[in-house]
Order: structure tokens, then sequence, then C-alpha cells
């Protein structure tokens, strides 16, 4: 799960920095997904160390989860535009439904490694 945040937080920090370079260079929100993937990136890092291996994933998944808890807005306004409604900012909310996205497979993948690793500890 260490890599697994390791990646996710590569991953974000690359949609900030798309995000802000390619898309909306003139409000620093647009590296918000940057903001949350790095530390998520040293989470993971940490998360190497089995020693604080638990402690970081912990913290990751709930920085993810505060993370899914912002954008899942830009989620519901992505299905909307889909369906045809006009929207101010487009892109801004392609990028939220994305991150939220991320955010939400993260979530799913660490609550199923936390459930496993609760098994194999009582076996």
């Amino acid at each position: 799960m260490a890599k697994f945040s390791i990646v996710f937080g590569i991953i974000l920090i690359i949609l900030g920095i798309v995000s802000y370079f390619g898309i909306s260079s003139e409000s620093i929100t647009a590296l918000i997904p940057a903001f949350l993937g790095i530390p998520v990136l040293i989470l993971g890092f940490l998360a190497l160390n089995e020693k604080y291996l638990k402690h970081a994933m912990h913290a990751a998944a709930v920085l993810m989860l505060l993370g899914f808890a912002g954008t899942v807005s830009g989620l519901i306004k992505f299905i909307m535009m889909i369906g045809g409604e006009v929207f101010e900012r487009p892109s801004a909310i392609i990028i939220q439904a994305i991150m939220a996205v991320i955010c939400l497979i993260f979530l799913v993948f660490a609550i199923k490694s936390f459930i496993d690793a609760r098994r194999k500890r009582s076996e």
C-alpha cells in the first residue's frame, strides 16, 4: 500500500501541475490536487518503513477522504455537465471530478487493505 500511496501522490501532483499550467494559471486553487498529492507522497515514503506503515497509511486515507469530500461536488457537477447543463468553468469541474475519482479509488483500495490486514492479524 505504501507504493500505491506514492503513485497516487505523484498522480495528484501531476494533475495539479497540468491544471495550473495547462488550464488555469490565474488561480492558485488549480494547484489543490498537488497540495494534496505532496503529503500523500510523503506519507507513502514514510510507510516504506514498517515502523510507520500503519499510521502513515491511515493518515493518507484520511487526507484522501478529505480530498474526496472537497471534490465530490465537482463530480456531481461533471455528471450534470454530461447531461447538458452549462457551467461557468467547465475545466475546473473536470479537474475536480478527476480528483474525486482518484481519491475514491485510493479510499476503496485503502479500506480493502485495512480489512485484509485486520483479518490477517486475527488469524
